[in-house]
């Protein structure tokens, strides 16, 4: 799948991953529009790996353009 494609799965809180990607990185999710200390946040994405807890993720160029993307369970 595009990204494209899979953003409509990431709005509705669904994971997925790039088939292309060889490292630690279980799935990319998105972090809906939330509050903090009474402000708004708005949405952002989030990265789990396998060795680290989520970080903040932003899709580089490749990713943009890649076809390999997949949901996950």
């Amino acid at each position: 799948m595009t990204f494209e494609a899979i953003l409509p799965n990431l709005k509705a809180g669904q994971k997925a991953v790039r088939t292309g990607w060889e490292g630690t990185e279980l799935f990319v999710v998105l972090q809906p529009t939330t509050t903090y200390q009474g402000d708004v946040l708005n949405p952002y994405f989030l990265i789990k790996t396998a060795d680290e807890a989520y970080s903040l993720w932003s899709p580089t160029d490749c990713d943009i353009l890649a076809d390999d993307w997949q949901l996950v369970d």
